[in-house]
Order: C-alpha cells, then structure tokens, then sequence
C-alpha cells in the first residue's frame, strides 16, 4: 500500500467513527477535517464531494466487515460449521465492531431506508452481498448433508439478518446483556427446525 493509500485509509478509519456516533449524515468534510487536523482542501483532494466521502466510507465498513466476518470463516470446514462462524463472526460485528455506535451498515440501513439516492443504493448493495454471502453458506449446509433438502436458503437468510438486528437492538438499545446469548439460542433452534439428521448435524459441528 503506497503512501497516498495508507493516507486514504486512515482517514476513512476516523470518518467511520463519526458515522458510527453521527450516522451518515452527521459525517461532514469539516467534522472529518476536525478530526483529523486536515484542512478541507487536503480532504476534497481525497473525496471530491460530502456525497462521495460518504460512499467511500460504506465501502470501508464493508471491506472491514469482509477482513473480519467473511474471509476468515472460508478456513471452517463447508456446512453447518461455516455457517455457523459465519452467523458467530457477524453478530459479535453487530455489537463490537470497534466503532463507538455500532455498525455503520446497520444505522445506514435505517437512514436511508426512504430516502432515494446513490446512498441509499450503496446499503441496498452491501445488504444484498450479505445476504449471498448467507444463502451461499446455507446451500452448502445442504449439500453437505446438514440441513434438509427443501430449506429455503433465502428465508433462512431472512431469517439470521431479523435475528442479527433484533440482537443489536436488545443489546445496544436496550441494553439486554443477554442478547448474545439469546441470539444463539436462536440461531440453534432455527438449525434444529432444518437438520436434516439431528445427531448427524450435531456430532459435526461440534468437530
């Protein structure tokens, strides 16, 4: 990474922080130039626009979701196991993903769930590359044998993002420190309902 790279990336680093106290819209080129010592000029030379700062920093969350969440679950063995580091991996994103509010992706999606724009289309697409991400990992918990035949990969999808949210709002709303715990509790249940031989799904996820 060259220099003018790492300049970039440590900037984006504090941008989502104040995204994540702030949300989107409280991320402006003078807060960013606050928080960095910068001058605004120094931070249109890197981000052309309030729009286009914005968007580099939901990528940012992305690729940080993907460095943490995703790439490292590849390494779990396929089926039940990956999908379960997967969920595992993601939900501990949900409530302790480093910043001090929270996932930006989670707050955006509220924000700008009625709010038309090239914003608005960015968490649309980061929402659907989680959601293949989930249903890629449920189709190979039944091609391993792990789940039935008939699960539906995207209700199961449908099914992780509701409990994801409901544990962010449990734990960071409310306050809920049960909320982990409650949350793989169902997740638990949710694979119990699809197994296609229980004591064949159990026995491999507990390798």
């Amino acid at each position: 990474m060259g220099k003018g790279e790492e300049t970039r990336a440590a900037i984006l680093d504090e941008a989502l922080k104040i995204a994540s106290r702030l949300g989107l819209e409280g991320l402006t080129i003078g807060s960013l130039a606050d928080a960095t010592g910068m001058s605004k000029s120094g931070l249109f030379a890197h981000f052309g626009s309030r729009e286009d700062l914005q968007l580099a920093v939901l990528e940012h969350a992305a690729q940080r979701y993907g460095s943490k969440v995703f790439l490292p679950v590849l390494k779990i063995e396929r089926g039940l196991p990956r999908l379960r580091a997967l969920f595992e991996r993601w939900l501990d994103w949900a409530l302790e993903s480093g910043l001090p509010g929270g996932c930006v992706m989670i707050a955006a999606a509220a924000e700008y769930d009625d709010r038309p724009g090239p914003i608005r289309d960015a968490v649309i697409e980061n929402q659907n590359r989680g959601r293949a991400i989930s249903e890629k990992a449920v189709r190979l918990a039944i091609e391993e044998g792990h789940l039935r035949a008939d699960t539906d990969p995207e209700q199961i999808a449908f099914e992780l993002l509701a409990i994801v949210l409901a544990t962010h709002n449990y734990r960071r709303l409310l306050g809920d420190r049960e909320a982990r715990r409650r949350a793989l509790t169902a997740f638990e249940q949710l694979v119990a309902r699809h197994a296609a031989t229980p004591k064949r799904a159990l026995k491999t996820a507990s390798r």
